[in-house]
C-alpha cells in the first residue's frame, strides 16, 4: 500500500514539470487535496521533489495555481519543515507572494504564505533568525496589516507570522525599523474586530521587549493606548488585557528609566483608575503567565506612585497559588 501511494505521488509530482499548463494545474490541485487529507503523504511529497516546483508556482500569474501551491506548502510545513527550509528559493518565493499582495497574488495565496511562515517558526526556534534576516518578508507582512484593502484573514495570518518572528529578540529591532509599531497601533486603535486587536496586541507585547521600543511607542502614545485598553469601560477581552499588560511590562523593563516613568504615568493618568483596575482584573482572572505579569506590572506602577497598600494582597501572594 505504501509503495503504491509513493508511486502515485511521484507520478503526480513529475507532472509539475510538464510543458502543459493544464497538466501542471491539475497536478497542483491533486497535491493540495492529498496533502490536506492524508498527513502521511506530506513527507512523500517533499521527498519526491515537489517543493522547488511549488515555490516556483508562487510566481505564477494564475491565481488558482498560486493558491494550490501555497496551500500545499502550508500543509507540508506541518511535518516537513526541514525539507522546506533547506529548499533553495522557498523564502524568496514566499516573500514574492507576500510582497505582491495588493497586485498579483490572490488573497488565499497570501494567507497560506503568511501561515506557512508562522508554521515554520512557531515550532522551530532555529529558523527564526533566518527568516528575521529577510527584511523583505517582514516589510511585506507589515505592509499587509497596514494596507486598507487587505482581507481580514490576510491581516490575521500576517499578524501570526509577525508574532512568530518577534519571538526571536534580535528580530524586534528590525521590525521596529520597518514600521511595525505604527502599523500595529493603527490596528489597535482603529480596528473594531476583537480577534484582530487581540493578535495585534500579542505582537506588540513581543515587540515591546527591546530597547528600541521606547522611542517608537512614545511617538504613537503607545503607553496611553495600552493603558486605555485595560480600562473596563473599553470592553476589551481578557486576552487583550493580558497582552496590554505584557506590552507595558516589557516596555518598562526594556525601555529604561524613561519608559518606566511613561508606563507608570499612563496607568496613573487613566480615568478613575481604570487601567489599574484592569491590571488587578488580569492578576485575579488571567492565565498563569498573565497573572504573574500583571502582579509584576502592579509592583512597578505602585512603586512608581509612592506605594499603595490596597494591592498588598496581590503583590505579596504568589500568582501560582490562586485558582484560575
Amino acid at each position: 500500500m505504501e509503495t503504491a501511494k509513493r508511486r502515485t505521488i511521484e507520478s503526480i509530482v513529475s507532472k509539475l514539470s510538464s510543458v502543459s499548463e493544464h497538466t501542471r494545474a491539475a497536478a497542483l490541485a491533486e497535491l493540495r487535496l492529498i496533502s490536506k487529507q492524508d498527513p502521511d503523504s506530506r513527507l512523500i511529497i517533499a521527498d519526491a521533489g515537489a517543493i522547488p516546483y511549488l515555490s516556483e508556482t508562487l510566481y505564477s500569474s494564475s491565481n488558482s495555481s498560486q493558491e494550490n501551491a501555497a496551500a500545499t506548502l502550508l500543509n507540508l510545513s506541518i511535518t516537513s519543515r526541514e525539507s522546506l527550509m533547506s529548499s533553495r528559493g522557498l523564502l524568496d518565493a514566499l516573500s514574492h507572494a507576500l510582497r505582491h499582495h495588493d497586485t498579483n497574488t490572490s488573497p488565499a495565496a497570501v494567507q497560506s504564505s503568511a501561515a506557512t511562515i508562522y508554521s515554520l517558526l512557531i515550532a522551530e526556534e532555529s529558523y527564526r533568525p533566518i527568516v528575521g534576516s529577510k527584511r523583505d518578508i517582514i516589510f511585506s507582512l507589515i505592509h499587509i496589516i497596514r494596507y486598507p484593502d487587505s482581507h481580514p484573514r490576510s491581516i490575521k495570518d500576517s499578524l501570526k507570522a509577525l508574532f512568530a518572528i518577534a519571538l526571536y529578540p534580535i528580530n524586534r529591532s528590525t521590525m521596529i525599523s520597518l514600521g511595525a509599531i505604527p502599523a500595529l497601533f493603527s490596528l489597535i486603535v482603529k480596528d473594531s474586530r476583537c480577534g484582530i486587536v487581540e493578535d495585534a496586541t500579542a505582537v506588540m507585547a513581543q515587540v515591546a521587549g527591546c530597547e528600541e521600543s521606547e522611542e517608537g511607542m512614545r511617538r504613537v502614545q503607545g503607553a496611553t493606548v495600552l493603558a486605555d485598553l485595560l480600562d473596563p469601560c473599553t470592553g476589551s477581552s481578557l486576552r487583550i488585557k493580558e497582552n496590554a499588560v505584557g506590552a507595558l511590562l516589557n516596555l518598562a523593563r526594556c525601555g529604561g528609566d524613561e519608559a518606566r516613568s511613561e508606563v507608570a504615568s499612563a496607568v496613573a493618568s487613566s480615568a478613575d483608575e481604570g487601567a489599574t483596575e484592569g491590571i488587578v482584573y488580569v492578576a485575579e482572572n488571567g492565565s498563569v503567565k498573565g497573572r504573574k505579569k500583571a502582579v509584576d506590572l502592579l509592583k512597578l506602577v505602585v512603586a512608581g506612585n509612592g506605594g499603595d497598600s490596597r494591592f498588598d494582597y496581590l503583590i505579596n501572594e504568589s500568582p501560582n497559588s490562586r485558582s484560575s
